[in-house]
C-alpha cells in the first residue's frame, strides 16, 4: 500500500502535465521529455512548437485577389537619370483628365451647344473641331443650330461627324444651316449614353496602356547600366501607377453611369 502510494506520487505530476499539454492544439505545443531531477521524479514539459503555416481561406483569397501585397514608393529624383517618373505620372493623369472632359462635354442627359464643340470634322486642312468652322447656338430646348456659312464646303463633313459622334443625333440640313434636334430623354437614350461612356473609358485605358508601354520601353534601354533589382522596382512602380489610374478611370465611369441612369 505504501509502495503503491509512493509510485502514484512519483508519476502523478508527469501524468498531469502530459494530460494538460495533450488537450492543446498540436500547432501550439509539442511534448518533450526533460531529464531533470525535481523531487526525485522525471517531468514532461510542454514547449512551444515550430509555427505552423495557416493557409488563406477561399474568402480571404478572393478579397485579396487583384491587389498587390506590397507597394513601392520610389523617390522620382533618385531615378531621374533612368526615367522621368514625374513625366510618366503626368501623362497618366492627362488620360484621366481627357476622360473627365469627354464625359462633361459629350455625355449629358440634356444635349447642349457646348457638347458639339469638340466634335472632330474631317476637312481638307485635316481634322478640326466643329466650333472652329461653324457657329453653334441653341434655338430652343429641343433644337441646336449649326451655322456653316463661313465654311460651306465643310457642311457635308460636319453632318457626317455629328451623326457619327455617338450622341444619338440626327442632323437635318437647310443650305448651310444644320438643324440638330435634341433626342428625348428616354430609358433607351440613357442606356445608350452609358454604353458610350464605357466605350470612351475603354479608349482611355488603351491610351493608358500606350503610356505604360512607352515608359517600359524607355526603361529597357537602361538595363545594361542599371542593376536588375533597380529595374524591377521601377517596373513595379510604373505598373502600380497604371493600376491606380485604371482604378480612377473606373471610379469616374461608375459616377457617370449613376448620373446618366438617374
Amino acid at each position: 500500500m505504501a509502495l503503491g502510494l509512493k509510485c502514484f506520487r512519483m508519476f502523478h505530476p508527469a501524468f498531469r502535465n502530459y494530460l494538460a499539454a495533450s488537450i492543446k492544439p498540436i500547432s501550439e505545443v509539442t511534448l518533450k521529455t526533460v531529464h531533470e531531477r525535481q523531487h526525485g521524479h522525471r517531468q514532461y514539459v510542454a514547449y512551444s512548437a515550430v509555427p505552423v503555416r495557416h493557409f488563406a481561406t477561399k474568402k480571404a483569397k478572393a478579397k485579396g485577389k487583384g491587389h498587390s501585397q506590397t507597394r513601392v514608393n520610389i523617390n522620382a529624383a533618385l531615378v531621374e537619370d533612368i526615367i522621368n517618373l514625374e513625366e510618366v505620372n503626368e501623362e497618366m493623369k492627362s488620360v484621366i483628365e481627357a476622360l473627365k472632359d469627354n464625359f462633361n462635354k459629350t455625355l449629358n442627359i440634356r444635349t447642349s451647344p457646348g457638347s458639339l464643340d469638340k466634335i472632330a470634322v474631317v476637312t481638307a486642312d485635316g481634322k478640326l473641331a466643329l466650333n472652329q468652322i461653324s457657329q453653334i447656338s441653341m434655338k430652343s430646348p429641343q433644337l441646336i443650330l449649326v451655322n456653316m456659312a463661313s465654311f460651306p464646303e465643310c457642311t457635308a463633313a460636319a453632318i457626317k461627324a455629328i451623326r457619327e459622334s455617338g450622341m444619338n443625333l440626327n442632323p437635318e440640313v437647310e443650305g448651310t444651316l444644320i438643324r440638330v434636334p435634341i433626342p428625348q430623354v428616354t430609358r433607351e437614350h440613357r442606356e445608350m449614353l452609358v454604353k458610350l461612356a464605357k466605350q470612351n473609358t475603354n479608349k482611355a485605358k488603351d491610351s493608358l496602356r500606350k503610356v505604360r508601354t512607352n515608359a517600359m520601353n524607355k526603361l529597357k534601354k537602361s538595363k545594361d547600366t542599371v542593376s536588375e533589382d533597380t529595374i524591377r522596382l521601377i517596373e513595379k512602380q510604373i505598373s502600380q501607377m497604371a493600376d491606380d489610374t485604371v482604378a480612377e478611370l473606373d471610379r469616374h465611369l461608375a459616377v457617370k453611369t449613376k448620373e446618366l441612369l438617374g
